[in-house]
């Protein structure tokens, strides 16, 4: 893509936000007060093609792209088909050379720090197979950690003769220091890594991880965080974090198209991996010899910068505050109700978008079919690791009638 195509590129999609004035006069108001006000929400709502047919409250497995950002993408898709193997030999390492130094930027850490992979799963996998495993060298991870990661870690132990041990996070901790120290018993002399979610997928539980890091690091233990629901939701960089390696996705929160996620690794800590694919091109010390993808389809890279532009519009605080609030919305209003159980934190500090309800009595799947069927609310159901309800995850364009109508169903089910 040439410059003169990338200037249209951001200014369609910063345009087609679009905001009216009475929307532009809004953004002056703090974050937490701009949360509340559904006449600015409603207007960025008719950017999203959202359905009409179900109230949609799983945003957190692949939430739409708005549709300056869908457009874009699919013009990404004619430009490079128009063109095929000429752009992808002379244009695709320049362009997507670009976006990973936007990406690196919004991650607030330098672009050789940080490639563009498919996913979380691929991300954080391509870390635990890097790893020179030898039999009796130990893991640490939660039971309520991804599964794909999970699974990965017992592939490794089957393959090296590793041991994972699996603590279990409290759901409602009192303080910080409740969540680290269950990491920290776990730690021993042949601990090789630790994992850790810094947003647990299926309670939407905030966890620590600065202090993790800290704590592991005085130990001599490198830290792995997964970052699958926290980037483009929370404010933050992830250098803070003083981890050594982070993965997520982006077609989660930043609202990119599917098939797009980062790897972050700390400098100093290339050298010791192996990549998952021989490449000769790159020295041992640099994290692109991680990132031999072979042929893949650039348009989804194109698109990231789309979506970045898009979310810059909106602004990061103001986001992080408006899907905690969403939650908290109506989390506070069926937490004390008789028979349901909330899985996430009461801390609204330890919470985002993401809150998991159950009810007594109720399995996790006719929990999620009762709202899908009598009340047209589409849910995940959630039974493991002694979590067992249904994941709501509303998005930004969420109306507070949908969440009045979720505090409805919720208080005629569990009567």
């Amino acid at each position: 893509m040439h410059k003169r195509d990338f200037l249209r590129t951001l200014g369609g999609a910063a345009a087609a936000l679009a905001l009216s004035p009475s929307q532009q006069r809004l953004l002056a108001l703090p974050p937490a007060d701009l949360a509340r006000r559904d006449d600015f929400w409603s207007g960025l709502r008719a950017k999203y093609n959202v359905p009409t047919a179900f109230v949609h409250l799983e945003h957190g497995y692949y939430s739409m792209q708005s549709q300056p950002v869908l457009e874009r993408y699919l013009q990404h898709i004619r430009d490079v088909n128009a063109v095929s193997s000429r752009y992808m030999r002379t244009v695709q390492a320049a362009d997507k050379s670009r976006v990973r130094a936007r990406l690196a930027a919004l991650a607030g850490c330098p672009p050789d720090d940080l490639i563009i992979t498919r996913n979380t799963t691929e991300s954080l996998d391509t870390v635990v197979s890097g790893f020179d495993w030898r039999a009796g060298d130990e893991a640490v991870m939660a039971v309520h950690d991804y599964g794909a990661m999970l699974d990965h870690f017992a592939l490794m132990a089957r393959r090296w003769g590793s041991v994972n041990t699996r603590v279990t996070v409290p759901l409602d901790p009192l303080s910080d220091d409740d969540v680290v120290q269950v990491y920290a018993n776990a730690i021993t002399p042949r601990t090789k890594l630790l994992m850790v979610c810094h947003m647990i997928n299926i309670t939407g539980h905030i966890l620590p991880v600065r202090k993790i890091c800290d704590m592991a690091h005085a130990r001599g233990v490198p830290v792995m965080v997964d970052g699958a629901h926290t980037f483009a939701q929370l404010d933050f960089r992830i250098p803070d974090l003083h981890c050594d390696f982070y993965g997520a996705s982006l077609h989660k929160w930043l609202g990119a198209p599917l098939g797009a996620g980062i790897l972050y690794v700390k400098p100093g800590a290339v050298e010791r991996l192996w990549p998952l694919y021989g490449d000769e091109g790159y020295a041992a010390t640099d994290i692109r010899k991680l990132n031999h993808t072979g042929t893949h389809p650039v348009a989804t890279d194109l698109a990231i910068e789309d979506a970045i532009v898009f979310h810059e519009a909106i602004g990061i605080q103001r986001k992080q505050e408006r899907l905690r609030w969403l939650q908290q919305y109506w989390t506070s209003r069926v937490r004390t109700i008789p028979r349901i159980r909330l899985f996430t934190p009461s801390d609204p500090a330890r919470t985002g978008a993401i809150a998991n309800v159950g009810i007594t009595g109720m399995t996790p799947g006719d929990l999620a079919t009762a709202l899908q069927d009598r009340y047209r609310i589409f849910t995940v159901a959630i039974d493991s690791a002694g979590v067992t309800g249904v994941r709501v995850t509303p998005q930004l364009f969420t109306t507070t009638q949908e969440l009045d109508l979720l505090v409805r169903a919720l208080t005629e089910l569990a009567a």
